[in-house]
């Protein structure tokens, strides 16, 4: 008697619970390293990198730099997308946590606007530039890989892991930050900041290792074996899949809510119209990120029973509302105020989009074409949130403190990702090696055309 063969969303015991700690684990390390240049660029790069006799300029030309990454990250998503669905996820989780230590290490290393002149911000650009195209494949490979182990009814769950640990990685950035800005100026400038660039040493090593003993997805073996892997994936989604390419683009400018809140509000916060200490601040973000790691999970949890839609939704209205309240409380001075608020508008209310578009947006793909989709479309739309920081310093006015302008922007930008909720399908129900079916329609007997 023959013995049917197993459902291709099907996973070997246990391999659903590794692959989700692979993956926070992973992305901890590898967003450690992408966030400290965060804290390092609203505090530390105007005058070591730039002319600090202008701060408003310096602070401007440094918070560019810090959308420069993202900049690079579509860049990177084309290249690394269409590796990762012809060659698998496990390839692409190890070098980009490889590519990620090496440039930060490397900005660490880097001489000071004093020592060498105009060659310090462009070598500081360039270390950022690798950074982008590591970034733009680490949440998509990551993505794929827990979405495609995970049980069919705890997929948002299992893919919420990703950004739990994104936002693990913003702690640990955070946290070593704290004792750093405490240092006296002087040491600060000198050698201080260097410090936690030079530990991504530490966090590639022990992200390779984790990583390496991965399996690769059961899906992704099963598109291999029987139908193979598309040539061109490029191809196939900008004919069959370009309307939830599109989706996943407006859907990414959430992350606006988090690069205005992790840059751009510590910058105003800590500026003379404001003046509250970096300390501090520095401590609003790492409690509003312990709430995070505890939100995330939920909201995705809850996604399995309600739906993506409803959460996804609940967390971007949400955010334009909330960020606006964060930022009056930064205006009044008052920091219970600005402890309280940031907690809800960060660590509970944008957890509802940030835990649930892992899932929201790989189910919008096939096996086929799922890693170059999420990648594509999210560092399309990551590459504006990452210059909303410079935008916002530009509209914020010559003094830096028209914080109402920056959050009526952030609350505008809040407005393509409700959008995009509205019109996706609700994919909760949609057994794993049927999703992007209805996506491709008729184009599923010409993608065999490209297909190896």
């Amino acid at each position: 008697m023959s013995v049917p063969a197993p459902p291709r969303d099907a996973s070997p015991p246990g391999q659903p619970k590794q692959a989700a700690t692979a993956a926070w684990i992973g992305s901890a390390l590898e967003y450690y390293d992408f966030f400290i240049y965060g804290s390092a660029a609203a505090l530390i790069f105007p005058e070591v990198f730039f002319d600090d006799s202008d701060p408003a300029t310096a602070t401007l030309l440094s918070l560019a730099t810090f959308g420069v990454a993202y900049a690079a990250r579509p860049i990177g998503a084309l290249f690394l997308g269409h590796v990762g669905d012809r060659l698998g996820r496990k390839k692409i989780m190890v070098f980009t946590l490889m590519l990620m230590g090496l440039s930060t290490f490397l900005i660490g290393c880097l001489p000071t606007r004093d020592q060498v002149g105009t060659l310090a911000p462009v070598l500081l650009v360039l270390c950022r530039v690798l950074q982008g195209v590591s970034a733009a494949g680490e949440q998509a490979s990551a993505n794929s890989m827990t979405l495609e182990h995970a049980p069919p009814d705890r997929r948002g769950f299992f893919t919420s892991f990703t950004l739990s640990g994104t936002q693990g990685g913003q702690l640990l950035a955070t946290l070593v930050f704290i004792p750093v800005a405490a240092l006296p100026e002087e040491q600060l400038l000198s050698w201080g900041w260097r410090v936690p660039f030079w530990l991504s040493v530490a966090v590639a090593v022990v992200g390779y290792v984790i990583r390496r003993r991965l399996d690769e997805t059961p899906a992704f073996a099963q598109q291999t074996a029987t139908e193979g892997v598309v040539r061109m994936p490029l191809v196939v989604l900008a004919r069959d899949h370009w309307a939830d390419v599109l989706r996943v683009v407006a859907g990414a400018l959430i992350a606006s809510v988090s690069t205005i809140f992790t840059v751009w509000a510590l910058a105003y916060a800590t500026s003379d119209a404001v003046g509250m200490s970096r300390s501090s601040m520095l401590w609003v973000a790492a409690l509003a990120n312990v709430v995070a790691l505890a939100a995330i999970p939920l909201w995705a949890a809850l996604s399995d029973r309600v739906g993506r839609r409803p959460v996804y939704l609940a967390g971007a209205a949400g955010s334009a509302v909330t960020m606006f309240l964060y930022l009056w409380a930064i205006s009044t001075g008052s920091y219970p105020l600005v402890m309280l608020l940031g907690i809800l508008a960060f660590g509970v209310v944008y957890s509802a989009a940030n835990g649930v578009w892992p899932s929201f947006y790989g189910e919008m793909f096939p096996t086929r074409v799922r890693l170059s989709g999420v990648a594509i479309g999210t560092q399309i739309g990551f590459a504006v949130a990452g210059f909303a920081v410079t935008f916002a310093a530009r509209i914020a006015g010559p003094d830096g403190d028209d914080w109402t302008a920056v959050a009526l922007f952030t609350a505008a930008l809040c407005v393509p990702p409700v959008i995009a909720a509205v019109t996706a399908r609700e994919t909760r129900l949609v057994p794993t090696e049927r999703l992007g079916e209805r996506a491709a329609g008729e184009g599923a007997e010409r993608t065999e055309k490209v297909t190896a």
